[in-house]
């Protein structure tokens, strides 16, 4: 396994004002976060209070699909792209649980992520486990490293959990999005998931006032907006739903239906 570890000035790290993968990380009860990122995630909860079951069923959604696509549906290769920090349940330590030999590819462009990289980069004996400092709107740069990590020989299953929604233009996400699922060969997959505002009107709310603290602004989409990302793919039952709702098991522990959708989708043959 390559054990390749970048070393980061941690004064690189922006600790006055609040970063979204930082909030999510206290949401999700970890501890890689500061202050200004407590004191948003705070905020945010009092006037959303259930955003705290939407990360967790962001973070499920996720566990669920790797857990899919390395078990029922065959896949060896993972390009997770804005991974964000590490908490439990991390894409290689899902997929090499089913099969050692996974190779994982983390994409990030964040300082703190950086720092956090030789946890990221703890895998089994048989795969590989890497972290590329690269940026989502610019796929090119991202194959440029991944092929020489990953075979763009064979299926490939493409990562995007909660992240496209950073991309405010809708227009201008579908058109990365194309980019990065391009050089997929057929039979690779995409797993999406992003928060919507059509259960509860408080998150409208929330995500204004979230964004306008400085802090990179997301985007809350339709559930129909988040469904055209799959178009031209083959979508995996029961299609794009709200996350719980996408192959439940007796570890969900969130409302049924949540303001985060999301769904797996194959990339056919030409």
């Amino acid at each position: 396994m390559r054990k390749d570890c970048v070393v980061v000035d941690e004064t690189n790290i922006d600790t006055s004002v609040p970063h979204s993968a930082r909030i999510w990380n206290y949401w999700l009860g970890g501890k890689d976060n500061f202050a200004v990122d407590r004191a948003a995630g705070d905020q945010y909860r009092q006037a959303f209070p259930g955003v705290v079951d939407v990360a967790r069923a962001s973070r499920q959604f996720l566990t669920r699909t790797i857990e899919y696509l390395a078990g029922e549906a065959g896949i060896r290769q993972f390009l997770d792209v804005g991974t964000g920090l590490p908490t439990a349940d991390n894409t290689h330590q899902v997929a090499q649980r089913i099969a050692p030999d996974a190779r994982v590819v983390y994409v990030d462009n964040d300082p703190m992520v950086l720092v956090h990289a030789r946890a990221l980069l703890t895998g089994t004996p048989e795969g590989v486990t890497q972290y590329l400092d690269a940026d989502l709107r610019e796929p090119a740069a991202i194959f440029a490293a991944a092929r020489t990590i990953l075979d763009f020989g064979r299926p490939i299953a493409l990562i995007l959990s909660g992240v496209l929604g950073h991309i405010e233009d809708t227009a201008q996400a579908r058109a990365i999005l194309r980019e990065l699922l391009d050089p997929l060969p057929p039979g690779s997959y995409l797993s999406l998931n992003d928060g919507t505002s059509v259960v509860s009107a408080e998150i409208r709310e929330a995500q204004d006032e979230y964004n306008e603290t400085g802090a990179m602004p997301y985007k809350l989409r339709s559930p129909a907006e988040i469904a055209s990302f799959f178009d031209g793919l083959e979508l995996v039952e029961p299609g794009v739903v709200p996350c719980p709702r996408w192959h439940p098991d007796d570890r969900v522990d969130t409302p049924l239906d949540i303001d985060a959708f999301g769904g797996v989708g194959r990339k056919p043959a030409r």
